[in-house]
């Protein structure tokens, strides 16, 4: 495929280069819409193209075909759809975008819509993902090039530091938060009176953009939960507060606080475990349920450490805490601590420093501990290489 580059450098024919059967048929209606005695007809025969063929709806396609009729120059929206295929759009791309804005084929390509794609490929779009953006987001090529895409990209860099996160935030919310910019720019200044700033605001953008568009009274509904389940403007825990109520309905977060409580954990202690780890939540009732057995059955952690570090239930049973717990078992056993060691303060060490606590110091037990830690990925790493060698 030629670099998107090259084509906007170039001008455009409508009859240049289209072999596809469709646009040979899309053409020839075109060519013959010129005839006003056979007007009706063509119009019945292009409202049929477009629904059947791009899968207009029966309004959209009666509005192209009636604006077909109108226009002076009726090869022009052929001009625009070949303009799209030229810069790498592939057909359900195009007919993705006909279909949202039927009229974007009415389009000035010179005027109006090469500038629009020059700008959104200097901004970090290449040849490969620009297409992909404009499908899904038609909307930005309606809006206006410098009274909204411009202040438009300024206002939420001005969030996003990050250019990749930019990106990633316009691929999947650039329609809605583009034409929306200024309050965007409200929501923003909102969330940085209550104390959530700089990467936190950032933290939010990428999470949940779609909170930037809603109206303040929505958002101080947001804030008034948060500050009711004791988390305070200004704290830093308020911000994952927000990514959790706000991705939650608030029926679900009701249940979740009260299936904590179905294990003798009273409501203050729920909502104190919900300060402490914002995101338990979100996590499923049935790795609550396994964790909080594990804990208090197997591990016989007494009740007061899950409040106090409710961030371990959302650690994987399976490749952290169990292994730790074979290891820490393990080691009581063989009588090697030197001093008196919990279970629950080994889980928050990261893979390094604990093999660095845990595991080597102990000099000719390091195998067996590290056996009895990494045991299950051997055990599948074996399995997966008889399986190899049996094949």
């Amino acid at each position: 495929m030629h670099s998107l580059k090259s084509y906007l450098t170039r001008s455009f024919s409508p009859l240049d280069g289209f072999s596809s059967n469709s646009a040979r048929l899309f053409l020839s209606l075109f060519s013959s819409l010129s005839l006003p005695s056979q007007a009706s007809k063509e119009r019945s025969s292009l409202f049929d193209y477009l629904n059947t063929n791009f899968k207009l709806s029966k309004s959209q396609s009666a509005y192209v075909s009636k604006r077909v009729l109108a226009v002076r120059c009726p090869q022009n929206p052929l001009s625009v759809l070949k303009f799209f295929q030229q810069i790498g759009f592939s057909e359900d791309q195009i007919q993705s975008i006909v279909r949202n804005h039927s009229q974007l084929i009415f389009s000035n390509i010179e005027k109006t819509l090469k500038p629009k794609i020059e700008f959104f490929q200097r901004i970090g779009f290449d040849d490969s993902e620009l297409p992909k953006f404009i499908s899904k987001n038609p909307d930005v090529l309606i809006c206006s090039l410098n009274k909204t895409l411009v202040p438009a990209v300024e206002a939420i860099r001005k969030i996003l530091y990050n250019n990749k996160d930019f990106i990633r935030v316009l691929h999947r919310s650039g329609g809605r938060i583009l034409p929306k910019y200024k309050k965007v720019l409200q929501s923003a200044a909102f969330f940085e009176n209550v104390g959530i700033v700089g990467s936190q605001l950032s933290i939010l953008m990428k999470r949940q953009t779609w909170v930037f568009t809603v109206n303040e009274c929505m958002l101080k509904n947001f804030i008034s939960q948060a500050v009711d389940m004791g988390f305070h403007s200004n704290s830093k825990m308020l911000v994952h507060a927000l990514l959790t109520i706000t991705g939650l309905k608030i029926e679900t977060l009701r249940r979740k606080l009260e299936f904590l409580q179905s294990f003798g954990f009273s409501k203050d202690e729920s909502l104190k475990m919900f300060r402490g780890a914002p995101n338990l939540p979100r996590v499923s009732e049935k790795k609550l349920r396994f964790g909080i057995e594990f804990y208090l059955h197997t591990a016989m952690l007494p009740k007061s450490v899950l409040v106090q570090q409710p961030a371990i239930l959302m650690y994987s049973m399976e490749d952290r805490v169990i292994p730790r717990y074979r290891v820490f078992q393990l080691i009581l056993s063989k009588n090697l601590f030197k001093r008196e060691t919990k279970f629950a303060a080994m889980l928050g060490y990261g893979e390094e420093v604990f093999l660095k606590r845990y595991i080597f110091p102990f000099g000719d037990n390091a195998e067996e501990l590290l056996v009895a830690y990494k045991g299950h990925y051997l055990e599948a790493a074996s399995k997966q290489s008889s399986v190899f060698q049996s094949s």
